[in-house]
């Protein structure tokens, strides 16, 4: 998200669109009926006094996150679509595969109703993450001790 007045806490994001207005925005996973398993995010308008302004569920299946991967892993047993769960393969994130085009526009769309132009003002995303810097290997140093 775009918003530089913003956090994340535990698996939720919380912004403040129009910095000095009271509304804020706080994005989360949103549950299934199924322990453990994500079918979309919560989006809603907080209030700090008065809370929960309005809510909205913007599920992965009618925004297309997971189609493509869905359509891969469509002949396994017991395979949930348009749902991840925090069981993942070792190295790889439990939404692997997402594509998050479709429901960036729909938060897009749904904060314009609520903040109006803060999408257009706000700071460009964030760039990634620090990545591992390559450092080339130190000689091997002699030492007293025996060879062989």
């Amino acid at each position: 998200m775009p918003f530089a007045n913003s956090t994340v806490v535990g698996n939720k994001y919380y912004a403040t669109p129009i910095p000095g207005d009271p509304l804020r925005l706080r994005i989360e996973f949103s549950p299934t009926i199924r322990a453990n398993t994500y079918g979309g995010l919560r989006v809603q308008v907080i209030h700090p006094h008065t809370g929960e302004v309005d809510a909205t569920v913007l599920t992965f299946s009618d925004h297309e996150t997971f189609l493509r991967r869905d359509r891969i892993e469509s002949e396994r047993p017991g395979y949930s679509h348009g749902t991840f769960d925090k069981y993942h393969r070792a190295g790889e994130m439990p939404w692997q595969g997402a594509e998050f085009d479709g429901l960036r526009r729909a938060i897009e769309q749904y904060t314009q109703v609520w903040f109006p132009g803060a999408w257009a003002t706000a700071t460009p995303s964030r760039s990634p993450g620090r990545t591992v810097q390559q450092v080339p290997t130190p000689l091997a140093s002699t030492s007293a001790g025996r060879t062989r």
